[in-house]
């Protein structure tokens, strides 16, 4: 079964970009394991003008989305199921777990607000699960929403080809991933720890589990107290 991606966006010029390059732009390109439709909401104005937004009721600067555009744009095709994201800096932070679910399912439909945002009513009553993939703003969902797709399509069951390369990256088990090093052995003075060139699987992966509990000590604490507290309710 097809991933199958909708995004409704004021700018369906700006998709695919980088999802259509290196092994997820062949697997939707060639291989089809995925696909992508780019809504371009501009076309479901009932306004005259061709207007898609308005002033923020009770004030306020900046314009926001219109609800009955943005529900036309999304009752114009069939939903086959598929969760729907709104792409906000208010939102939930995106997840390795919950790109997993949304990977395991039929796709996924994205909308990508602009200005100050989407009038709230459509985001409840068709809804929309609001998603942030950073504490920033940005001028649109659009950027947002690849990040997302990605996230999912490259799980997509042969899109990277090799599964394992899957199993051992950051998230996966609470951990960020460890560093990598290749050749050259040695560079700018620097070189690959002795341990990595022992051959000594055990003492590799020992190694690399370390190093992904230093980096996610100094760099993510609020994942390894996370880690800490599922340990600790394991041994309880």
């Amino acid at each position: 079964m097809t991933f199958a991606v909708s995004v409704l966006t004021m700018f369906p010029e700006a998709f695919p970009g980088p999802l259509g390059v290196s092994l997820i732009g062949t697997a939707w390109k060639e291989q089809g394991l995925w696909s992508l439709d780019a809504v371009d909401i501009r076309g479901f104005s009932r306004d005259k003008r061709g207007f898609l937004d308005d002033t923020p009721a009770g004030g306020g600067p900046g314009q926001v989305l219109r609800a009955d555009v943005i529900a036309a744009a999304l009752d114009s095709f069939e939903q086959q199921g598929r969760p729907l994201l709104y792409m906000s800096a208010r939102g939930r932070p995106l997840t390795q777990a919950r790109v997993k679910e949304w990977a395991a399912g039929p796709g996924l439909i994205v909308l990508c607000g602009r200005f100050e945002g989407v009038d709230q009513r459509v985001i409840e009553t068709r809804g929309f699960e609001e998603v942030a993939v950073g504490d920033a703003v940005l001028a649109g969902g659009e950027a947002a929403a690849m990040v997302a797709i990605e996230a999912c399509v490259r799980l997509v069951p042969g899109v990277l080809g090799q599964s394992a390369s899957l199993e051992d990256e950051s998230f996966e088990d609470g951990l960020l991933e460890h560093p990598q090093y290749t050749r050259p052995r040695t560079f700018e003075g620097l070189d690959i720890p002795e341990v990595l060139l022992s051959g000594h699987h055990g003492d590799i992966a020992r190694w690399r589990k370390a190093q992904g509990e230093e980096t996610t000590r100094e760099r993510r604490p609020d994942l390894w107290a996370q880690r800490l507290a599922k340990q600790q309710a394991k041994g309880n």
